[in-house]
């Protein structure tokens, strides 16, 4: 079953429908099925755990196609996720996003695996098979989970071995876009005491974009998951439980769309097809970018983590969860959208993880009951992040003239001339003339001949590089306790005191040489003060650029100058902060049993996310890297809720409703090909959630969800703005229809899900904040938002009844919807949004046997 929220409305309409079902309802309609979920580190009922909670069990999500995060968050109200690439995915819960890939950045919505925190970005995207269950706490739930957990927690409890018996199943799919999936899992007892689970995955499937320029697809699944458990139980009252984890992902990248120009060859400027983000992209990465790397990711994650519950007496047991974890992950990207080389980036990360937490959990069996622990987290991570531009190019897209017309190409405002177009320095230096004297504010103007020499030196692959890193060490201690006050009425309070030691590192580079295009806006810059001096400066700035030799001039003379952001002292030096933080979060829970088969509650929570040193680069080149300490933020978190379990558990209802008060809410703020943690002030969000479970009659079940969530910044440059990635509304109808049919039974599965607007980022698009100095260029346009839109799926199998096989036919996106999953993104700062199209229809056979 799952366990979710559902309007008050809907709940009535659910009860509506069952009185009309009558008594064919109540004689043939099993139970549904009721989760046992450990969300308060205690085995319960999903009905009786007082706060919101999500349940799915691993039949259920078989049976709704969840193979990722991105499906499972289609039936999870007040739970999104965006799929862009497994190295940067987006969790969102009520309203809040967690994706930064920097160094330093603190999950808002942690994932966890076995209790096990997975939460950094690029290591937080785990394929989804053999699980036993997926609980999605929503809330404030860092008493329980953990400091990462400000508004929620996603915990995949993964299948284990088991001493009961040898089981297995193995599946294979296959489909259009060359989709190939095999799957495979075996349970072996090794006597008495011992056990060993094996499981795996294979999943691939060519891209949905293609590439116009003919190379693979983009937006394909490439992946590889492999997992091996190991039970041991040496002894009465003692459980072990050793997991080893590994997966490795190679798809071929993200299609960053331009939505201005039209994707051309490179060569001769030849449109290749429409601006549509579904229709084909132009990219590619230069031959000399990185060693020759190829767009696409190359992706690796493992880890180890061991489980032992020590049972001391019957009330008392001691748990221990130890995990060690390694990621590193590189994607090469084409973030300007265009076939041109604009601008080409990787994003290279790595890290590793120690953690090793300690309970003492009490159980008497009387009125009080709980848990005391304490917990050790250390992380290590960094991430290089080298830019490479074509400064001719870019200087044409600063200028508005990337399809050339001043150079009378005749082409179109959306179409870029051919590359060669840009290499006429002629045409080059008439646009560097403009450029400088429009920043200086016509205080320094350049001649033809010395704007001609500057364009010659103008780089065709000028490389800069960023580096940030981060070393934490954190200590945790906590409790929770549950008191019976009376037959009826339970009353939960826990608290958690985190301590948290950070050092921050910074460093940004040029290689191989300075910006010249940077050099000539900062002379335009100097002579805009509008000083002797600075005007002086900025002549001899120019004169040196227009040397032939501009590059062997040392530093000393000529400052390193970088284009999107300064190199740093020694040109590349990593400087360093520390940081200490520490902080208190807490929660207090009120649960009454209506009777046993329904429940009321009422919490109050505070979460917290810890303080951050912002790192962006130097005002100067050839300075230090500058650090920002942006304050915790905080929430207090009101929730009420209801959760029943109607006519002989046949009905299943979750109904809850909250509100949110953010403090110092932090988000995050492009500058260049930057991004930067900044306090935000205040904010605000409210909702309302629900599910219905329902078993009508034998062989027909339907799920629905609902949720409303009401995100605004209250304060600030935001002030009314939504957050980003979050609708005001979502919903999602299921229905199960089974009949017998030949030899077998018969099973239907529609799914429709919906969700009403969302924008991209926290700025909405919003004019006002698309302009210089914050971008390079000006974006006026309003267009980075997906409008409402819905997804039909539907899923068919026959079981055989003398075989444990499955027959299966799938489609998903049946009606072929046209949407987008991202908008903006670092082209915008070059005046060059880029959008990312949602999968279209896709339909699929697969056969599965259990044994």
């Amino acid at each position: 079953m799952i366990k979710s929220r559902s309007r008050l409305l809907a709940a009535a309409s659910a009860l509506a429908v069952a009185g009309a079902c009558g008594p064919a309802f109540a004689q043939e309609a099993p139970a549904v099925e009721e989760i046992v979920v450990t969300a308060q580190k205690q085995q319960q009922q999903a009905i009786d755990v007082p706060i919101a909670l999500t349940a799915f069990g691993g039949e259920r999500l078989e049976a709704l196609g969840v193979q990722d995060f991105a499906d499972l968050s289609l039936f999870t109200p007040g739970f999104e996720v965006q799929d862009q690439s497994p190295n940067n995915p987006g969790f969102v819960m009520r309203g809040i996003t967690s994706d930064s890939t920097d160094a330093f950045a603190e999950a808002r919505v942690s994932v966890f695996q076995d209790g096990v925190s997975i939460s950094k970005a690029q290591g937080s995207y785990v394929e989804l098979f053999d699980l036993e269950r997926v609980e999605v706490a929503k809330g404030p739930q860092s008493t329980l989970f953990g400091r990462g957990a400000l508004i929620g927690g996603v915990n995949l409890i993964q299948a284990k071995a088991s001493t009961a018996g040898f089981d297995g199943y193995a599946k294979v799919e296959a489909g259009d876009y060359s989709y190939r999936l095999g799957e495979a899992a075996v349970n072996v007892p090794l006597g008495e005491q011992a056990a060993l689970r094996l499981a795996g995955r294979v999943r691939y499937r060519d891209g949905y974009v293609d590439n116009a320029l003919g190379g693979d697809a983009f937006q394909s699944v490439d992946t590889r998951a492999a997992r091996a458990s190991l039970k041991l139980e040496p002894a009465d009252r003692v459980s072990i439980d050793i997991i080893a984890n590994y997966q490795e992902d190679d798809p071929t990248g993200t299609a960053f769309k331009s939505g201005g120009f039209s994707p051309t060859d490179p060569t001769t400027g030849r449109v290749l097809d429409d601006r549509r983000p579904q229709s084909a992209a132009a990219l590619t990465a230069p031959a000399n970018f990185q060693g020759g790397r190829q767009l696409g990711i190359d992706r690796k994650v493992w880890g180890v983590t061991g489980l032992a519950s020590f049972e001391l007496t019957p009330s008392l047991t001691l748990n221990s969860i130890s995990a060690y974890r390694e990621y590193e992950s590189q994607e090469t990207f084409d973030p300007d959208g265009l076939s041109l080389p604009i601008l080409t980036g990787l994003n290279d990360g790595r890290g590793e993880q120690w953690s090793q937490e300690l309970r003492l959990n009490f159980d008497g069996g009387g009125r009080v009951r709980g848990f005391v622990g304490a917990g050790l987290f250390k992380a290590d991570d960094d991430q290089r992040t080298p830019i490479q531009f074509d400064e001719r190019i870019a200087l044409a897209v600063v200028t508005g003239q990337l399809n050339a017309s001043a150079a009378g190409s005749g082409l179109p405002a959306t179409a870029p001339a051919p590359a060669a177009v840009f290499g006429n320095t002629a045409f080059t230096g008439a646009l560097l003339r403009g450029l400088v004297a429009n920043l200086s504010g016509n205080r320094l103007v350049l001649t033809p001949a010395q704007a001609t020499a500057i364009a010659a030196n103008l780089r065709a692959n000028h490389l800069e590089e960023s580096t940030n890193t981060s070393d934490l060490d954190s200590f945790d201690l906590f409790a929770d306790v549950s008191v019976d006050v009376t037959d009826r009425l339970e009353v939960s309070a826990g608290v958690r005191y985190t301590r948290d030691e950070k050092t921050t590192g910074f460093g940004s580079r040029v290689v191989g040489g300075r910006s010249v295009l940077g050099g000539a806006i900062g002379a335009a810059q100097l002579a805009e003060s509008g000083t002797a001096q600075g005007l002086a400066q900025a002549q001899a700035i120019v004169g040196a650029l227009q040397s032939p030799g501009v590059q062997q001039i040392p530093d000393s003379v000529l400052p390193l100058f970088g284009l999107t952001f300064q190199p740093t002292t020694g040109n590349g030096l990593v400087s360093e902060q520390d940081l200490t933080d520490d902080g208190v979060t807490w929660r207090l829970v009120a649960r009454y049993e209506l009777s046993g088969d329904a429940n009321v509650y009422a919490s109050y929570a505070r979460g917290r996310r810890p303080e951050v040193l912002a790192a962006s680069g130097p005002a100067a080149p050839g300075t230090a890297g500058r650090f920002t300490r942006v304050e915790a933020e905080t929430v207090d978190s009101y929730e009420v809720g209801a959760k029943a379990a109607l006519l002989d558990r046949r009905l299943r209802l979750d109904v809850s409703a909250y509100r949110y008060d953010y403090d110092n809410f932090q988000t995050v703020e492009q500058r260049g090909t930057l991004f930067v943690t900044t306090n935000a002030g205040k904010a605000k969000a409210y909702g309302v959630e629900g599910q219905a479970d329902l078993a009508i009659a034998r062989g027909l079940n339907l799920l629905a969800t609902y949720a409303y969530s009401h995100a605004r910044f209250e304060s600030g440059a935001y002030d009314g703005n939504r957050f980003r990635l979050s609708p005001d509304h979502s919903a999602s109808l299921a229905a199960s229809w089974r009949t017998a049919l030949g030899a077998g039974e018969l099973e239907v599965r529609p799914s429709y899900t919906w969700q009403s607007k969302v924008y991209f980022d926290n700025s909405n698009d919003r004019p006002a904040f698309q302009q210089p100095p914050n971008v390079f260029v000006a974006d006026n346009l309003v267009d980075e938002f997906q409008k409402a839109y819905g997804l039909l799926n539907l899923r068919v199998a026959w079981t055989a009844d003398r075989a444990p096989v499955t027959l299966e036919a799938f489609v998903t996106n049946l009606t072929d919807e046209d949407y987008i999953i991202d908008a903006g993104n670092t082209g915008d700062n070059l005046g060059l949004p880029t959008f990312i199209a949602g999968p279209p229809r896709m339909a699929g056979v697969g056969i599965s046997y259990r044994y």
